[in-house]
């Protein structure tokens, strides 16, 4: 990562997107451990902090990486993690009420809004994906599209802050090794932000998650981190161990010789020498991912869905997360 132009008075990492990494002779990554959280809406969010809560309770404390990577929804558990017990956060998740329904109700929805917005959403952004000639021509086109859907809505922006704003437990950076992913709007650039950024936690968060329209900072614009990658994991290159969660399970919309998926993410860690863990959600349970991902009144059961895979998988990742697990 090379240092680029961020929004005034701020340093920000553009992300260069390459070509994956090529295979290197004698891979010697530094040691440490990485944990990355991928994007997967409202109910990707439950999801993580219910896998994160279940490893907890089951003895396996992955917030204590040494690097944490979050992308848009993923951004979001990052920050809460960093600042919020795991365990304090899925009893939080698992109490909240949904709130009323605020879009119409289909008669077979069960008293749910409609996924309506989500669906038109993804319909938009998969025809500009299948207009682009390459990843980097998607991007453009991303972020040409949110910056019109800004200009048409001037007060979203404050609306869109507040709501994630309010979910952070802290509104300050932790002091350690946190990664939250953009994409600048104007450029179609990959950016990281950190806590040296000069950026407020909530505005980097904030920028990460928007998948409609460019959220401004200083003079700059960003949509949503996953449009680079859905979860970055090549950011945590140089990591001995790395763990993945993807509540999408690995899945990309986009053509796979782009190399946006997750699976050529892993190889380009593994290719440098970091060993790899990937965690994707129980096939029984993906409805509540994709178009139903925005649905307030499926957080609770993804984070209890999350919560059980944890706990079964803890024994499996004990010895490859544990600080006596070999490098």
């Amino acid at each position: 990562m090379s240092l680029g132009r961020g929004c005034r008075g701020a340093s920000v990492r553009t992300i260069v997107n390459t070509t994956p990494t090529q295979q290197v002779d004698d891979p010697a990554p530094a040691r440490g451990r990485a944990l990355v959280l991928g994007g997967g809406g409202s109910t990707g969010n439950a999801w993580l902090i219910g896998v994160i809560g279940g490893l907890l309770d089951a003895g396996v404390d992955v917030t204590g990486a040494d690097l944490v990577i979050g992308t848009s929804a993923g951004a979001t558990t990052a920050a809460q993690i960093c600042s919020a017990n795991p365990a304090e956060l899925l009893a939080a998740t698992l109490a909240a009420a949904p709130p009323p329904p605020k879009g119409p109700v289909r008669p077979d929805s069960g008293g749910r809004a409609s996924n309506a917005p989500v669906v038109n959403h993804l319909e938009r952004t998969n025809a500009i994906i299948a207009a682009a000639s390459d990843a980097a021509d998607m991007r453009w086109r991303m972020g040409a599209a949110a910056l019109e859907l800004a200009a048409a809505d001037g007060s979203a922006q404050a609306r869109w802050r507040a709501v994630v704003a309010a979910r952070l437990p802290s509104q300050h950076w932790p002091q350690r090794e946190l990664l939250v992913t953009a994409v600048d709007a104007a450029s179609g650039e990959g950016v990281v932000f950190d806590r040296h950024s000069g950026v407020d936690l909530a505005d980097a968060v904030t920028a990460s998650c928007s998948s409609g329209a460019a959220y401004a900072i200083g003079d700059n614009r960003y949509i949503d981190g996953g449009f680079r990658r859905n979860e970055n994991a090549d950011l945590a290159g140089g990591y001995a161990r790395v763990i993945v969660l993807s509540p999408f399970g690995g899945r990309t919309r986009h053509p796979l010789n782009w190399g946006m998926q997750l699976a050529t993410q892993v190889d380009e860690l593994r290719a440098a020498g970091s060993r790899v863990e990937t965690v994707f959600p129980d096939l029984s349970f993906e409805q509540v991912f994709g178009a139903n991902a925005m649905d307030v009144s499926l957080r609770a059961p993804a984070a209890r869905a999350g919560h059980d895979q944890g706990s079964a998988l803890a024994d499996q990742l004990r010895g490859f997360w544990g600080p006596d697990a070999p490098s």
